[in-house]
């Protein structure tokens, strides 16, 4: 990863900051809670993925379409994210497989 590489990686962050900005304060707050969750247990290429990007756009289409946010995703943001990311490989998922692995296998 070349310094190139470092600085549009963060532009495409502020980028997607401004849009998280723009929505209304209860779904800010509901993606701030999402981001939390998703980076302790989330999906290992969450930072590089599609899926923080594709949060933004849902809300932004939920606003659009006059929903409030808890209509969009329930009272449960945990179990919301957890559907978003059953089928990725986690930081758990990784951890569990190398705490069952067994010893020495690492060496080969």
């Amino acid at each position: 990863m070349g310094i190139h590489d470092i600085i549009e990686g963060k532009k495409q962050w502020r980028a997607h900051g401004a849009r998280v900005k723009a929505l209304p304060p209860d779904y800010q707050i509901v993606y701030k809670e999402m981001q939390k969750y998703l980076f302790k247990v989330g999906p290992i290429n969450l930072p590089d993925g599609p899926l923080l990007p594709g949060i933004v756009g849902f809300f932004e289409e939920g606003v659009a379409t006059g929903k409030g946010v808890v209509e969009l995703i329930g009272t449960d943001i945990a179990a919301f994210c957890d559907d978003l990311v059953k089928d990725s490989p986690t930081y758990a998922d990784v951890y569990q497989e190398s705490i069952s692995a067994e010893p020495g296998a690492d060496e080969k």
